[in-house]
């Protein structure tokens, strides 16, 4: 099977995203296109791609550290926190995408994973109630949905009690509500691309509007569509009905 995420095509996935003035260039919270690729990558089954990706941005951390002489502590955290974020990420994509598709991805990740930027311990704090959960869920649907809120978890309820309770307080609590890797942001970027790998326009539409509500702009949301889009065309993912444009929120 043909490699697909090349250098040039993640160079160019990679272009895509527009970089704010404000953030510090050399650090990876400045450019998420990553998250969204090997995401895209992992929703379209092409597990394999997957560890190109982190490869990718890992000489890209290196080169940056070299070039700031900043080979030390502070390099190798940048380092497992990449690696966090990639984890984390096709974790979370896992609800959206099917967790079978989330573990080969993983499973490919890790084969690839030095051994200094593995994790050992879980990173959700278990001792967690399930009440807290569902606080923490409802929380953070309100703060992603804002106005249409109401609406979508009136339409969970009503199709299926389970599944609102479910969305609220597995989804949103327990899986998406935990940010301290990616934040509320990275965490609609990465729903955004599972949904574009996975074909459902409905749901790519609400979290395509809720990126802007967790304050991306009209141009980085656009940008988010176009580098799932890519990847997952490149996987031969086709779609129905096309892909929803970005609407201001």
């Amino acid at each position: 099977m043909a490699r697909l995420a090349t250098t040039p095509f993640l160079n160019r996935l990679k272009s895509l995203y527009p970089l704010r003035q404000s953030a510090p260039q050399e650090s990876i919270h400045s450019n998420p296109w990553y998250i969204i690729a090997a995401v895209a990558f992992s929703g379209s089954n092409r597990p394999d791609e997957v560890p190109h990706v982190f490869r990718h941005v890992l000489q890209d951390l290196w080169n940056n550290h070299q070039q700031a002489r900043t080979v030390d502590s502070r390099a190798r955290s940048q380092n497992l926190l990449l690696a966090r974020k990639m984890r984390d990420a096709i974790f979370k994509s896992g609800l959206t995408t099917g967790y079978p598709r989330a573990i080969n991805s993983l499973i490919a990740l890790h084969d690839v994973m030095p051994a200094e930027l593995r994790d050992t311990k879980r990173m959700r704090d278990t001792q967690t109630t399930i009440q807290e959960h569902e606080r923490r869920g409802r929380e953070m649907f309100l703060s992603m949905y804002g106005d249409t809120a109401g609406p979508v978890q009136g339409l969970l309820d009503s199709i299926y009690p389970d599944m609102g309770w479910f969305s609220n307080t597995i989804g949103y609590g327990l899986t998406y509500g935990f940010t301290p890797i990616l934040s509320p942001l990275e965490t609609s970027y990465t729903l955004v691309a599972a949904l574009i790998a996975g074909d459902t326009p409905r749901q790519i539409a609400w979290h395509l509007g809720n990126a802007q509500r967790n304050g991306a702009t009209l141009e980085e949301v656009r940008a988010v569509r176009t580098i799932a889009m890519e990847v997952a065309e490149a996987c031969g993912v086709k779609w129905k009905e096309g892909v929803p444009e970005v609407v201001s929120q």
